[in-house]
């Protein structure tokens, strides 16, 4: 059931771009306002056509130009939630869900609303509903379709900071239920470290880089793009306790952390936004430092920009942080793909709103 999308026009914006989406994946399309992401999205849905263009969902064709066929939008199986969610105001918040159905079935529009945390709402109205509850309708009714894609257009615009990060919590933990490609529009680069699989960047009209969160975060041409200087990857971890110092110790599945500024009680999950030139690499293990913040990795690849720095991908247990040094320090270190190294992360320099809560039960580490 992959998606796959094809498309090139000169207007409204030049575009040149193709992606393929996974079941099951989720993949962030970045970028500026009128760089061409939710018109790739428009492509998907078929709210607008290209010059030129393919769009497919497991060999089930919805656009191709060249072969003249174009589904139009209700024969499409998107589901999609819009920045606005775009709600029908007269309509109780199951008639909502139930108007997407093939046949309305309200046992299954109540099983989305639970699905989507509002049980006990069905009949109220929209204005009824704070923005985030209305955030949740839009989900429901995107899942009521019975979609072969999930369309997300900055779906988190329209809430505040709070709320934002709690919506982002369910939708990681509704992930488990989804088994369709899921594509989300969205500008912020933390959002989309946080819940996409793969990201591509997109700059007029162009995938100026793809890859995975890692891999874009340490692409200098794809941060270029995006007018970002500050490099960082998340790192999963769990709380495991609180110390009279001030420091919470976080289990890491490479090692330890001890963290200042971490308000999650023991046993959550969270994730740690570790900025790459607060990483310090050295190939052994410094001499007279405790085990606090250093990380036995491998290097997993050295990408270098057009100034003096490179940006290393270290793979620390299953997963991996991004260091920004110098290109003669990487000289000097004789640092490769494959060579061991130890990461060392200043944990003072981690501010709170670093850490960020993460769905599910907590994860073992190791």
């Amino acid at each position: 059931m992959a998606l796959e999308v094809m498309a090139r026009a000169e207007r409204p914006i030049p575009l040149q771009a193709a992606f393929r989406v996974e079941p099951g994946e989720v993949l962030a399309l970045v970028g500026h306002s009128g760089s061409g992401k939710t018109t790739l999205l428009r492509t998907i849905a078929g709210l607008w056509r290209p010059e030129a263009a393919r769009v497919a969902v497991a060999g089930e064709v919805w656009l191709d130009t060249a072969a003249r066929v174009d589904l139009p939008p209700h024969r499409r199986r998107a589901g999609i939630v819009f920045q606005s969610y775009a709600l029908f105001p007269h309509m109780t918040v199951a008639q909502n869900v139930m108007a997407a159905m093939d046949r309305p079935d309200r046992a299954e529009a109540a099983r989305l609303l639970d699905l989507v945390h509002l049980h006990g709402l069905a009949d109220r109205r929209p204005a009824q509903l704070s923005g985030g509850q209305q955030q949740r309708v839009a989900v429901a009714r995107a899942l009521a379709r019975r979609p072969r894609a999930l369309l997300l257009d900055e779906p988190f615009s329209a809430v505040d900071r709070a709320t934002r990060e709690r919506l982002h919590a369910e939708i990681l933990a509704l992930r488990a239920h989804l088994a369709m490609p899921v594509v989300l529009v969205t500008h912020d680069m933390t959002e989309a470290q946080l819940l996409a699989d793969r990201m591509a960047v997109i700059e007029r009209g162009r995938v100026v880089g793809e890859g995975t969160t890692a891999q874009v975060m340490g692409d200098p041409e794809a941060l270029r793009a995006m007018g970002i200087r500050e490099v960082a990857a998340l790192l999963p971890a769990v709380v495991a306790e609180h110390g009279a110092d001030g420091l919470a110790r976080l289990e890491a599945a490479a090692g330890p952390l001890f963290l200042p500024g971490v308000e999650a009680a023991p046993g959550t999950r969270v994730r740690v936004r570790i900025m790459a030139h607060e990483v310090i690499l050295s190939r052994a293990r410094p001499e007279g430092l405790s085990a606090q913040n250093i990380l036995p990795g491998t290097v997993a690849a050295i990408v270098a920009g057009r100034g003096p720095a490179v940006t290393v991908h270290v793979r620390v247990g299953a997963d991996e942080i991004l260091a920004r040094i110098t290109r003669r320090a990487a000289e000097q270190m004789a640092l490769r793909p494959g060579e061991s190294v130890h990461a060392i992360l200043k944990s003072m320099s981690v501010a709170r709103d670093h850490v960020a809560r993460a769905p599910g039960p907590a994860r073992p580490a190791g």
